[in-house]
């Protein structure tokens, strides 16, 4: 049995075939979905620099285990340690206090407060206005003067709070 596995892989194989490939892609497929359900729901939802990082390496190393240019169960056991540092990773974040939780997921910042332009911060951040016109356009607000705050969120986006009225 193991024998058929391994020829159907192309486990230590010197080059692989289309067929074979096409099957490490299918395992790759269903071992990946797998993985991330040991993860959890908010890997790759937030999109904050901490989920991006893990997305960029996770899915180069799922493509050597396809392409062969890694072995195939080191490179899953991989990307499952990948997966289970983030969660660990995130564990501490949300149950240490001072400068884990922010250095690993990063911190808000205000653009805008009681109407008035935070330009050093949207300087800081290379924010154009162009970008923030973007986000009060997209916050249902005309002018900076309706805004109560703004924030450049962990995840980039930025969010507007409009003033009572």
């Amino acid at each position: 049995m193991v024998d058929f596995l391994d020829t159907l892989l192309g486990i230590d194989s010197d080059s692989l075939t289309w067929w074979q490939m096409s099957i490490r892609a299918v395992v790759v497929f269903i071992v990946a979905l797998i993985i991330m359900r040991i993860g959890n729901k908010r890997i790759f939802g937030k999109q904050t620099a901490f989920d991006i990082v893990l997305g960029i390496i996770y899915g180069s190393i799922l493509s050597r285990a396809i392409t062969g240019n890694s072995p195939f169960w080191p490179t899953l056991a991989a990307a499952l340690i990948l997966v289970l540092l983030h969660r660990f990773l995130a564990f501490l974040a949300y149950n240490t206090e001072g400068f884990i939780g922010p250095f690993i997921k990063g911190n808000p910042v205000c653009l805008i407060r009681d109407g008035q332009l935070q330009e050093d911060k949207l300087k800081k951040h290379n924010l154009t206005d162009n970008d923030l016109q973007e986000a009060l356009r997209s916050g249902g607000v005309s002018s900076i003067k309706e805004v109560e705050s703004a924030y450049l969120e962990r995840s980039g986006d930025i969010s507007i709070v409009k003033k009572a009225t």
